[in-house]
């Protein structure tokens, strides 16, 4: 009983925040995540993007000024107006060469078999297009059964170039003690969201004395390049380069 609402408030939350500024101090871990990846947004999408694995779509208020036209596609829509609904492996929906670039954040993970992620964003991506996307190196168990890998970025940059693509940067994002605030404030919010107005004063509450804190603790002692948290890279589709095939 505890966990489903537990469940339930982590998507209501998902939901009532993903185009709000707050969303970022739930945890020191999104945090983390948001401070290295909107700048690389900000300096690679542009034209025409699709957010692969998009969820309740947490950075599409982020990039409605950098891009011309927003997709979306998942497994399962989260959100009404979520474009494609299938497959990340196999995205029939979507045609040969028409992004220039593919969003895809904390979904590697999920996925069985990444290398034919990779493939399909490859295929889906124009010349030159790029592909901008997060993964967990630290990590509790998450929506099980379906959390299958960890990468290194010498996992993820193997991954990347044995598929198609040049990678331009991989960089940490926040180390072991956003890892440890990440359960402290997943347990606090995650807890109490569904009360009204315990659940935002808890909010904040955690913001200030867990979510900063971590965050700052990580920025401050430099052990995030041998624990890192996760990864965001930035990777740029490479014609020279001859994808590798998957049955």
């Amino acid at each position: 009983m505890y966990f489903t609402q537990f469940q339930r408030n982590r998507l209501k939350l998902d939901l009532e925040l993903r185009d709000s500024v707050l969303r970022k101090y739930f945890s020191p871990a999104l945090l983390c995540l948001d401070r290295a990846l909107i700048p690389r947004l900000r300096n690679h999408a542009s034209g025409k993007l699709l957010d692969a694995g998009c969820g309740a779509m947490p950075f599409k208020a982020a990039l409605t000024n950098l891009v011309d036209e927003y997709h979306s596609i998942d497994i399962e829509r989260k959100v009404p107006e979520v474009d494609f609904v299938g497959d990340l492996q196999d995205m029939k929906g979507v045609a040969d060469e028409s992004y220039d670039v593919i969003l895809c954040t904390e979904v590697l993970e999920h996925v069985p078999q990444p290398e034919k992620l990779i493939a399909e964003v490859w295929r889906v991506l124009k010349s030159r297009g790029k592909f901008i996307l997060s993964v967990p190196h630290l990590s509790r168990l998450h929506d099980e059964p379906f959390d299958y890998y960890r990468f290194t970025k010498h996992g993820l940059q193997f991954l990347l170039e044995q598929n198609g693509f040049s990678v331009l940067e991989i960089v940490p994002t926040g180390s072991l003690f956003s890892l440890l605030g990440h359960q402290v404030s997943t347990a606090l919010v995650g807890s109490t969201w569904h009360i009204p107005v315990l659940g935002r004063l808890v909010f904040f509450l955690n913001a200030a004395l867990c979510t900063l804190p971590c965050y700052a603790l990580d920025r401050l002692l430099p052990i995030s390049g041998k624990c890192p948290l996760g990864y965001v890279a930035v990777a740029e589709k490479s014609n020279a380069i001859t994808v590798r095939k998957y049955l």
